[in-house]
């Protein structure tokens, strides 16, 4: 089975989720700016993530809630992941209750940070979640476009830099198998991967049964 990995934001959404959710505090451009060097690795992305938790954590949890169910997806890649739901996952440094709404409306298998009961922000490591799947898998191909995406992207058997929303940064490029710009031709690559593991595991079987 291939498995494909999917990060979130800016690939999932059309939009960075975490500066919409600065409005809330007045500090949209504050969080933006430190979206964007996170973005390029200017900043690691724990230390960021951990920056960016603090100041977001003020918003009331309802009141994400209801900013998150607006937040726009790409609608080719939602429809593909929601058409296979048992080989796909979300792999994303966002905090799980942060992003409910979504990981609920598309319904496949998600990897997130989380707060522990001791209330210690855990950040993801998406390495690790790739290097987990493979054990499942006998392909994994991640997807992202971001500095923080190129742990899982070089851990992948298959790596796709997607630039339908930033253009990938030069770390994910270099990466990548396959670089393309808009969510349509990223589900055909997909859908053209999966025909591709078919036909060989077919010839397998037939010369075996030859």
């Amino acid at each position: 089975m291939i498995k494909y990995a999917f990060d979130l934001d800016g690939t999932v959404t059309t939009v960075e989720t975490l500066p919409i959710l600065a409005a809330e505090l007045g500090l949209t451009r504050e969080i933006k700016f430190l979206t964007e060097l996170t973005l390029r690795g200017a900043i690691p992305f724990d230390i960021s993530f951990r920056l960016r938790y603090f100041i977001l954590k003020q918003i009331p949890s309802e009141r994400i809630v209801e900013i998150i169910k607006k937040v726009p997806l790409d609608g080719a890649i939602e429809k593909f992941i929601r058409e296979h739901r048992s080989e796909c996952a979300l792999v994303t440094g966002n905090l799980d209750r942060w992003i409910e709404p979504i990981s609920a409306r598309i319904g496949c298998e998600i990897f997130s940070s989380t707060v522990d009961a001791e209330g210690r922000l855990r950040v993801l490591d998406k390495g690790a979640v790739i290097r987990r799947l493979k054990k499942g898998a006998e392909r994994v191909v991640a997807i992202g476009e971001s500095f923080n995406d190129v742990s899982m992207m070089s851990a992948a058997d298959i790596a796709i830099a997607y630039g339908g929303v930033h253009r990938p940064v030069n770390e994910a490029l270099a990466a990548a198998d396959f670089v393309v710009f808009d969510g349509g031709t990223l589900c055909r690559l997909l859908s053209a991967l999966s025909m591709e593991r078919t036909v060989e595991q077919r010839g397998v079987s037939g010369r075996a049964s030859a």
